[in-house]
């Protein structure tokens, strides 16, 4: 009897499967002091699965049910109807019965209830299921209420609750229903209460929605709710709606709308007093459960009914720190093109070799930078940092308004406190350098030499002795990537291009000259790979059979059989020629845990067949030559129209200077990065060899488990011999849950997520604003892919994604022009597209969502803007 039906306070913690998600909130909530809940009891999900357990067919469609993909929408529409007509009719087993009538009789069957869906897959950390099963309003007399309770359990297959759970990764056959049934409360007023505010994130500021009657009319959306902001026990905003409409219980039994009186419409919902109470019980139910809540709400008879509360699953979570300060936090995916979730091995090697105060939030990497807007210097030089990324620019300029980190008393425009140069995130340095080619060709060398040191010693080390070395090596990495006369090279070029740009633009009225002075500038490692992809193509074009082989493969070991295909050994050399050179890259290759080419070679196979495809033979070689053409012409042009102004021969001698400042430098900016990934792909080759290891002494299940540790772990687990196995599966969960957010660009210490905005001034009213960083203006096909892997190209199409890193430079020889929603003027898209002539636009927020894939648009690569035609 006790399984078939609980009430509110004989739950426990642990009957999550009992109960589901709504059931167990309710009966926390009843248990802390102070908060009303209206009485009630849960039918168990042991009822449900007495009703349909012996049901045949209701066990075959939900086989065939489980089989579905979201994209079957007819067919996922069909077999839940079926199933709902199933548990329609199936009669609810007797003992179910008769536990629902003596609990009914303990508070009254008389009385008016609710009752409510509870799904053992509802209200949770990482997904709330919210709204997806049914709630019914005032249901009068028990057989009213068996019968509800059987369309409760029918509501699990609504066809939006199947898509949920598809999209949430659930199993259909794992979810079962429990049924609330609570006693009905007929308010003045209710609403919804969230202890953080669900616009800004700010977890400081309780958000409160309050309308008249019951709160159906402001969840079905009939009526706009009134809004009020508390901060710190004080009304900090409130929004007075106009209410035209309330749904109140009828004496019969359910619900009707009817009409507010017209003088009430725009009264306030709560006095003062009520709305400060009410905030006051949010913050009492957060504390109690520990993180923000969305909570439901009612006031009757002057008082506040809470008939839910379950965890708010779309605040992004705060950066973790040590103390109660303010602080402000700048994305490094944002910088670094790169803003999935990082594996916990991947954190670890970025933290290891940065020298910027980090800190982890969601999986991703964040700068704190309270330490620069603490001084007005700090502040100014920050600012300059960020001009190339208006977004997080605006966002800072928002937060020194507000002065949310106080200048230090002591500010004397001096230097950071406890912060060199080098500390500034994303900063180069300010070193003055000789226009010398030989200074990056040494560089080059001497990261090449260090790194051919580093394959020959590693091979020599394992065990414990392993780590300590690789701890050593990275303090050779740190050394190499910040070099002072690295950053010069690459600021130098950085500088030039932006004298460039203003004086041309002053002096001869050209915008963003430097974009083509930029074409195939000599040495750039990146667009080299790209190139060198064409050349791939071209040993691999003659070859049909080759060719036929690639189209059907599916499998990573394909290379192994190419030789036995006509003209498949020299495919084979080439391949693997290709991969000696770049197989270390990948997408998001600054997390050491993701697949490289050289382990997932079949990512390169579509990108050698759109190659085929869409060029003839020796297109690299075109491709280069002609950039560099335009680039000479370019420049030739610009002197020639300057030696006409005044003073035009020294304009034209300080302009040609910045010129070659550009044509010798900036190449080398992306030679760090190509360094730090092929030492990564040497650690990570000789760690895969300890998790070998590992895996033999049943430490760990296979050797990818090894991404899920920090690298301080997994040097414990190889030093000790001993592993705890819950760690690797609570980070895989918590891998899971990441995945679904978006890392905001800029975010505080309470928790919110502030936005810069672009400026529109002279942009058409419905274009899209983004940064723009390679000139140009095209029309053609929008291509939106999200994995490079899917990746289908015609010649001439524009490419929209959410981020481009080096790996997705192959493709770029292939598009006449690139959408991106995250990016600035120096990250690696930019510096490739102006570097292949490419029109860019980056930084366009939701830009995969707005752009549909096929769409003609009109990308505006000089003025930042796209146009859907």
């Amino acid at each position: 009897m006790g399984s078939l039906v609980l009430g509110f306070h004989e739950m426990e913690k642990t009957q999550l499967l009992l109960v589901g998600g709504k059931g167990l909130h309710l009966g926390e909530l009843s248990k802390i002091q102070g908060i009303q809940v209206p009485e009630g009891f849960c039918v168990t999900t042991v009822g449900y699965q007495k009703a349909i357990e012996q049901n045949e067919t209701y066990h075959v469609l939900l086989e065939r049910l489980a089989m579905l993909k979201i994209e079957d929408r007819d067919q996922i529409g069909e077999i839940s109807r079926e199933i709902r007509q199933i548990i329609m009719k199936v009669e609810i087993p007797s003992d179910v019965v008769k536990a629902v009538t003596q609990s009914l009789s303990k508070l009254g069957e008389e009385h008016a209830y609710a009752v409510r869906s509870s799904a053992t897959a509802e209200d949770l950390p990482h997904a709330s299921f919210a709204g997806q099963q049914d709630t019914y309003l005032n249901i009068i007399g028990k057989d009213a209420i068996l019968q509800h309770i059987s369309k409760c359990w029918a509501s699990l297959f609504t066809e939006r609750a199947v898509i949920y759970r598809m999209q949430n990764g659930f199993d259909h056959r794992q979810v079962y229903l429990s049924v609330i049934v609570q006693k009905m409360v007929f308010p003045q007023a209710s609403g919804i209460l969230f202890t953080s505010d669900p616009i800004t994130s700010n977890r400081k500021l309780v958000s409160i929605d309050a309308g008249f009657g019951l709160g159906e009319a402001l969840v079905s959306g009939l009526v706009s709710a009134d809004n009020y902001k508390v901060r710190d026990e004080e009304i900090v905003e409130r929004r007075i709606a106009t209410k035209k409409w309330a749904i109140y219980g009828r004496k019969e039994g359910g619900t009707e709308r009817r009409q507010i009186d017209p003088d009430q419409q725009i009264t306030q919902t709560l006095t003062e007093e009520q709305i400060l109470q009410l905030a006051c019980i949010g913050r009492q139910i957060e504390a109690y459960f520990g993180q923000p809540q969305d909570i439901e709400w009612c006031l009757a008879d002057d008082t506040f009914y809470i008939v839910q509360s379950r965890p708010i699953t779309t605040l992004y979570p705060i950066p973790e720190t040590e103390d109660q300060e303010n602080h402000v936090y700048i994305s490094v995916g944002h910088q670094q093109m790169m803003t999935d979730p990082i594996k916990p091995l991947g954190l670890s090697f970025y933290l290891l070799i940065t020298p910027a105060p980090m800190r982890k939030a969601g999986g991703r990497l964040f700068v704190d930078v309270a330490h620069w807007l603490a001084t007005t210097v700090g502040r100014d030089t920050l600012l300059n940092t960020m001009e190339s990324d208006p977004l997080i620019k605006g966002a800072l300029m928002t937060i020194i308004e507000r002065d949310f980190i106080k200048l230090l008393p002591n500010d004397k425009k001096e230097q950071i406190p406890g912060q060199s140069r080098k500390g500034i995130p994303f900063a180069g340095s300010q070193a003055q350098i000789e226009n010398d080619p030989a200074i990056v060709s040494d560089l080059i060398k001497r990261s090449q030499t260090s790194l051919d040191e580093l394959k020959q010693t590693i091979q020599t080390k394992s065990g414990a002795d392993l780590f300590d070395f690789i701890l050593t090596d990275l303090q050779q990495l740190k050394k190499i990537l910040f070099d002072p006369q690295s950053s010069a090279v690459i600021k130098s070029a950085m500088d030039a291009s932006i004298w460039i740009n203003e004086h041309m633009n002053k002096w001869l009225g050209e915008k963003n000259a430097a974009d083509t002075l930029s074409q195939s500038v000599p040495g750039n490692i990146t667009s080299e790979m790209g190139l060198a992809l064409l050349d791939v193509a071209d040993v691999i074009r003659p070859y049909p059979e080759v060719i036929e082989y690639l189209q059907r493969v599916e499998e990573d070991d394909f290379l192994d059989e190419l030789h036995q295909l006509e003209g498949g050994q020299e495919a084979q050399d080439a391949i693997y020629d290709y991969l000696s050179k770049y197989g270390m890259r990948c997408a998001g290759e600054i997390d050491i845990s993701r697949a490289r080419w050289s382990e997932k070679p079949i990512t390169l196979v579509p990108m050698i067949l759109n190659n085929i495809k869409n060029f003839e033979p020796h297109a690299s070689h075109q491709k280069f030559e002609q950039g560099r053409q335009e680039a000479l012409k370019k420049e030739q042009e610009l002197l020639d129209r300057l030696k006409q102004l005044p003073e035009g021969e020294q304009k034209a001698k300080e302009t040609k200077r910045m010129i070659d400042i550009i044509r010798n430098f900036s190449g080398y900016r992306e030679y760090p990065k190509y360094g730090m990934v092929q030492r990564y792909f040497v650690y990570k080759q000789a760690l895969l060899k300890e998790a070998e290891r590992l895996v033999q002494a049943g430490l760990i299940h296979e050797k990818e488990d090894i991404f899920d540790l920090t690298f301080e772990e997994l040097h414990q687990a190889v030093r000790t011999n001993q592993m705890d196995d819950q760690i690797i599966r609570k980070r895989k969960e918590e891998y899971k849950l990441y995945e679904k957010l978006t890392p905001p660009r800029v975010i505080t210490s309470d928790g919110e997520i502030i936005t810069g905005e672009y400026n529109r001034e002279n942009l058409p009213a419905d274009a899209m604003a983004g940064l723009a960083v390679s000139s140009g203006v095209i029309e053609g096909r929008a291509r939106v892919i999200l994995n490079m892997e899917d990746a289908v190209l015609e010649d001439g199409d524009i490419l929209v994604t959410s981020y481009t890193d080096p790996s997705w430079t192959p493709l770029f020889v292939s598009i006449k022009g690139l959408v991106t929603e995250v990016g600035g003027l120096m990250t690696h898209g930019a510096v490739i597209a102006r570097e292949y002539g490419l029109p860019a636009v980056v930084g366009v927020e939701n830009a995969t969502q707005l752009i549909k894939d096929g769409q003609q648009i009109r990308l505006h690569g000089t003025d930042g803007y796209i146009e859907i035609l």
